[in-house]
Formats: C-alpha cells, structure tokens, sequence
C-alpha cells in the first residue's frame, strides 16, 4: 500500500524506550540486548549501509543498501524497476523485510578456539516497507540518503531532475519493532585455559577516512569542501 503522510522529524515519545516484541528478543545473549531509542537511532545514523531482507518467490533475500533515517522512519531507495521496490508498492499488506545494520567495533581473541567473538553494535528493524508516492516527501528522503553518507553533501549537488526522479522508487519503514545488541569487553575465556600460554585480548577497529579524490574531469578550481575535510 502506497502512503503520503508527511516524513516525522521527531519521535514520538523521545526518552521512551522501544517496546520489545517476540521478533526483538533475542533467544541468545538477552543481556545484550537494549530498546534504547537514543542507542538505536545512534547506530543506524552512524552506518553507511543497511541490509534488507525479503521473501521473493518462496526465497529468502538479502540486498545491501544506501538508506537514510527521519525521525522514527527508515527510506531506502532504488529502481523502480527493482521487484523488492515494486512489491512494496502493491495494496496492503506492503512488503515485509527485516533490516538490520552492524558495526564490528572489535576482534575479540580468546585463548580457546570456541571463545573467540567480535565486540559490535547492531539494529534490527522488522516492518512492513511502503513505497513513498507523495512528491516533495521523495525529495526529503532522497536527500536523507545522500546526506547520511556525506552530511552536507545535498546542498552541494545537483537535485535530480524529473526524469531520474521517475526512475526512482522509494520505501519507507517506520521504526516500531525494533532492537539494539551490542557486545563489549574482552575475551569469555574459561577458568581452565586462563593460564595457557596463548595471547588474549582485543584489537580495536575503527573507520577512518583518507584524502579526497578529485575526478579526473574536476576543474582544479574546484576546492576540496569544508564537509569533506571535516570528516
């Protein structure tokens, strides 16, 4: 089923956590879970792709995405001639997916095989995505997606027109069944290995950024932008 309600800018309840449901619970490590709007929306914002699942002909499907995130909605974006975008836009019930979107913080070493782990933070999103039909709502959620990978970067570029507006299909899923899990810390090590003579600990991952690269057709006029070089 298509919608045109307006994008929300805010949630709903801002200190409110995320009401758990049976598909947020996790059936291993609850400790790690959280409902935390503020944690949620801190990981999705922090991600440049999304994973988007769907049942196509019987089949499970997982598509890496470009997504951009408004208030308590989620928009992803591609070709309307994508089956996924275009099953989303049939009546009721819309195309049910699950979303979900990682960060691997750590590699987590522990003295035995079975011990070993990754330090992470992940959202999983269940929902039923809706194609965006109301015009000037596609144009914020397009420029969402550009900005969420570059902030800035939609006022510095040319908007697209009506004919690239066309071939572009838009979803939305709003954030209503939603979890955080995230793992911290070192290795889990049993007692019995603590003294084996094999290393143990963390090595730290973090994302880092180095200097643009101008197009080999970029006039050399063209300086390289404040947002660019604040990252």
């Amino acid at each position: 089923m298509s919608d045109t309600a307006p994008p929300q800018t805010t949630a709903p309840k801002a200190a409110a956590p995320y009401e758990p449901t049976e598909r947020t619970v996790p059936t291993r490590s609850r400790e790690r879970a959280s409902y935390d709007r503020e944690l949620v929306h801190s990981i999705l914002d922090e991600a440049y792709l999304c994973h988007l699942g769907f049942v196509r002909d019987g089949a499970p499907v997982v598509l890496p995405t470009l997504f951009g995130r408004i208030g308590e909605r989620l928009y992803v974006h591609g070709s309307t001639g994508s089956r996924p975008l275009r099953a989303a836009g049939k009546d009721d019930p819309g195309l049910p997916v699950c979303l979900t979107v990682t960060h691997v913080d750590g590699l987590v070493l522990a003295r035995s095989a079975f011990h070993h782990s990754i330090n992470y933070r992940s959202v999983v999103v269940h929902g039923v995505a809706r194609t965006v039909t109301d015009p000037q709502e596609r144009r914020t959620a397009l420029d969402a997606i550009v900005d969420h990978v570059v902030p800035g970067r939609t006022a510095d570029s040319r908007p697209a027109n009506e004919k690239e507006l066309a071939a572009t299909a838009v979803i939305r899923l709003d954030l209503d069944e939603v979890s955080a899990k995230v793992r911290t810390g070192g290795p889990n090590d049993e007692p019995d290995d603590l003294a084996l003579p094999h290393w143990a600990g963390v090595v730290p991952l973090a994302r880092g950024y180095r200097a643009p690269q101008p197009s080999d057709d970029l006039d050399p006029a063209i300086a390289v932008p404040g947002y660019l070089t604040a990252l």
